[in-house]
């Protein structure tokens, strides 16, 4: 599945566009290298992604085409 839309997905950022602008922009790191909207994300990989001053770490789980809002938070967990 592709970054940004893992992103939207799994709510860690509202839309794909935003996710989108986010990866170009050289805010998100895939595995500790900068990413881009369309690399393939897998199980086990860490996305790192830099908001401002702060940062959010997680750790993909599952990876899924559809999830409800209940479940999203299933697909990651925060290091």
């Amino acid at each position: 599945m592709r970054l940004d839309k893992f992103l939207k997905v799994s709510r860690i950022i509202k839309r794909r566009t935003v996710a989108n602008e986010a990866c170009d922009a050289g805010r998100v790191l895939v595995n500790d290298k900068p990413a881009k909207a369309s690399l393939n994300i897998k199980e086990g990989d860490v996305i790192e992604i830099h908001f401002g001053t702060s940062s959010v770490k997680v750790e993909v789980l599952d990876v899924a085409e559809t999830v409800k809002k209940d479940e999203a938070k299933e697909l990651y967990r925060y290091l």
